[in-house]
């Protein structure tokens, strides 16, 4: 349980418009302990809830290939993950075919998107 009073001062700093990390050293310089400061920030910190969670089970092949990804694009493996499942989900939205095709095998196979072929 963190200090109320620490907790307090924290939140009446923002409020003033001091940084975090002055507030830190100020708290440090004034000798509380950095378990407690960090107890405070983590009371503040805003909480995220989770109405919907997955759990996946990768190969250590495929989480190399993610961190790896993750790294290029600048994202932590979970956002990266997050961010493939978005995309897939926003691709399958578009029809596949053309809904004026009663048959979806005739729509996949169908030269309308292929276009005519130059003699």
């Amino acid at each position: 349980m963190p200090n109320k009073s620490l907790v307090s001062y924290i939140m009446e700093a923002r409020k003033r418009g001091f940084s975090d990390l002055d507030v830190r050293n100020a708290l440090l310089k004034h000798s509380w302990p950095l378990n407690e400061i960090e107890a405070a920030f983590y009371e503040l910190s805003p909480k995220r809830k989770f109405k919907n969670q997955i759990t996946i089970f990768l190969d250590s092949e495929v989480i190399k290939l993610l961190e790896k990804r993750a790294k290029k694009n600048m994202f932590s493996v979970s956002e990266q993950i997050e961010d493939i499942l978005r995309r897939s989900c926003l691709s399958m939205k578009q029809p596949a075919y053309n809904s004026k095709v009663d048959d979806a095998l005739v729509g996949i196979f169908s030269r309308e998107k292929r276009g005519r072929r130059r003699k």
